[in-house]
């Protein structure tokens, strides 16, 4: 492949290669959200619904290169997956019905995208923040 065909088919999945973790309780939301970013190349881990099962998957040590949080998991705030998340370095983004004033200023930095998402915005977002390897 040309150079110009390798830079084309980057910008097209720009994800390939990379693992991304998804916590969203809402079915037809994480089926949009994992459709998304598998059409953009990356590997889902998930959707993961429940707190304690995305608990375990950081515990066993997953390689996960980016993720996309619901504040609310079935009634469960998902701030100490992220703050763990913020602890390895993994850029996240929240999503959420809430608006940005109900995060704590430990999170003021992360970017929210309200539902109903917008789906391209979002992964834009993912995207710049996993290739700067960073959150903001």
């Amino acid at each position: 492949m040309s150079s110009i065909g390798t830079i084309a088919a980057a910008a097209r999945a720009p994800l390939t290669g990379r693992r991304v973790l998804v916590i969203e309780d809402e079915y037809f939301i994480a089926d949009d959200i994992t459709r998304e970013l598998a059409s953009l190349g990356a590997e889902v881990i998930g959707p993961i619904g429940e707190i304690e099962e995305a608990q375990r998957v950081l515990r066993a040590g997953t390689v996960i290169d980016g993720a996309l949080l619901d504040i609310n998991i079935r009634s469960s705030m998902v701030f100490p997956l992220a703050r763990e998340l913020k602890t390895r370095n993994v850029p996240f983004l929240f999503t959420t019905g809430y608006d940005k004033a109900t995060l704590s200023p430990e999170f003021q930095d992360v970017p929210v995208f309200e539902k109903p998402l917008d789906l391209p915005a979002m992964s834009r977002s993912l995207v710049g923040m996993m290739l700067r390897g960073g959150t903001a």
